[in-house]
């Protein structure tokens, strides 16, 4: 059974709409979306979980990946894939 995805975003940010087309490339099926923009009390919770303001803030699993741009960099080092299995 895949990793659970978890993803703090919005609906206008091209960072999460990224983020999502890499992992659904990757094969995950499900991502449980927090929209921060539709629940405003969330983006304190995002913020106090991850130490981070902007979105999206990606989890696979219980690891906090970051965002669009650390979840490219695990892909193309090749540790992407083992946290998704």
């Amino acid at each position: 059974m895949p990793a659970p995805v978890l993803m703090y975003c919005t609906a206008v940010c091209p960072y999460c709409v990224r983020a999502e087309q890499l992992l659904q490339h990757k094969g995950v099926k499900v991502i449980e979306k927090i929209r921060v923009d539709l629940e405003p009390e969330r983006r304190q919770e995002m913020m106090e979980r991850t130490g981070r303001r902007t979105v999206p803030q990606i989890y696979i699993g219980e690891t906090h990946v970051g965002g669009f741009d650390d979840l490219a960099a695990l892909d193309h080092a090749g540790r992407l894939d083992p946290l998704l299995a």
